[in-house]
C-alpha cells in the first residue's frame, strides 16, 4: 500500500510539472540532433525564427517556443515571466534535452541568461540576441527593481486602450526596432494578437529583472549578437557596462540592424548562428 502511495505520488508531481510547462507556452519541435531552444521576444511568436529554422532543424532538435499570452496561447496570469522560467526548467527536464543551447531574441535572451545562472550545469550555450540582463536599467531613468509594479499609469493606459489606440501604440514601439520595413507590419499584427494583461504585466516582470549581480553564476559560454542602429559606440558602452560580471562571452556587432537582427541582416544572422552552435 505505501508502495502504490508514493507511485502515485510521483505521478501526480510528474504530471503537474507537465502541466505547467505545457500551460506556459507552447513548443513546435523539428529536426533531429543535439536539442536547441529557441525563445522569441516579447510578444513575438515562434515564427519570427522561420529564417533559421529550416536550417538549424538539419542538424539539431529545435524546440520553437511561443509563450503564454502571445500568438493565441492562454494567458497565464501574473508573475509571468517567473512562470515561464520555472516552466523551462520543467520542460527540459522532463523531456530529458541534455546539453541543450538557447537561442533568445530579446526578452527570450534574457530569459536564456535568467535559466544559465540559475541552473549553471543544465545548458550547453547561450546565444543572445539584442538582449541584456537588465532591460530596465536601459530604459528607465533612476532605475530600482522594486520599483516596478504591476499597478502604475502605462500598464493601465494599455490596458484602457481599444484596438486603433493600441495599433497606433505598436506601430510607434517598432517604428525603430527594424529597417526591413516588410517585417514592420508582422511584429505589429503580433502585438495586437496578444493578450492585453499579459501585454502589460508581463512587459513589468521584464523590466523588474536584474540579474546582472547574477551573471558570475553562469558557467556555459555566452555568445552576444547586438544590433547596432543606435549607434555602434553607445552600443559597446551599454553591452560591456552590463555585461560586466559575465566570463566566458564574446561579442559580435550587427552592422546596418535594428532590434530585429534576423530580418534586417539575415544571412549574417544565420552566418554567427550557425557558426556559435559548433
Amino acid at each position: 500500500m505505501k508502495y502504490r502511495t508514493l507511485l502515485f505520488s510521483i505521478l501526480f508531481i510528474l504530471c503537474s510539472l507537465q502541466s505547467q510547462a505545457q500551460s506556459a507556452f507552447n513548443v513546435q519541435v523539428i529536426g533531429k540532433g543535439r536539442p536547441v531552444l529557441l525563445f522569441p521576444g516579447f510578444a513575438c511568436t515562434g515564427d519570427v525564427w522561420q529564417g533559421i529554422t529550416g536550417e538549424l532543424s538539419k542538424q539539431y532538435e529545435c524546440h520553437i517556443f511561443t509563450f503564454a499570452g502571445f500568438g493565441g496561447v492562454p494567458p497565464i496570469g501574473k508573475p509571468w515571466l517567473p512562470k515561464i522560467k520555472d516552466s523551462v526548467i520543467s520542460y527540459v527536464n522532463t523531456h530529458k534535452l541534455q546539453n541543450a543551447t538557447i537561442i533568445g531574441h530579446s526578452l527570450g535572451g534574457t530569459l536564456g541568461l535568467w535559466l544559465a545562472a540559475e541552473e549553471p550545469a543544465m545548458f550547453k550555450k547561450i546565444i543572445v540576441v539584442d538582449a541584456l540582463p537588465c532591460m530596465g536599467a536601459l530604459m528607465v531613468p533612476g532605475y530600482k527593481s522594486e520599483n516596478m509594479v504591476y499597478d502604475n499609469p502605462y500598464s493601465q493606459q494599455i490596458k484602457a486602450m481599444d484596438s486603433t489606440a493600441f495599433r497606433e501604440t505598436a506601430k510607434q514601439q517598432t517604428a525603430y526596432m527594424m529597417l526591413n520595413k516588410e517585417k514592420k507590419s508582422q511584429v505589429v499584427e503580433w502585438m495586437m494578437q496578444a493578450d492585453r494583461s499579459t501585454y502589460a504585466d508581463g512587459y513589468v516582470d521584464l523590466l523588474k529583472l536584474d540579474i546582472r549581480q547574477d551573471l558570475a553564476k553562469i558557467k556555459a559560454p555566452v555568445v552576444i549578437l547586438a544590433a547596432t542602429s543606435m549607434g555602434k559606440a553607445v552600443v559597446e558602452k551599454n553591452y560591456n557596462e552590463q555585461f560586466a560580471n559575465l566570463t566566458g562571452k564574446t561579442f559580435y556587432y550587427a552592422e546596418n540592424a535594428g532590434h530585429f537582427i534576423m530580418y534586417d541582416q539575415p544571412e549574417w544572422f544565420l552566418s554567427k548562428i550557425t557558426e556559435s552552435l559548433r
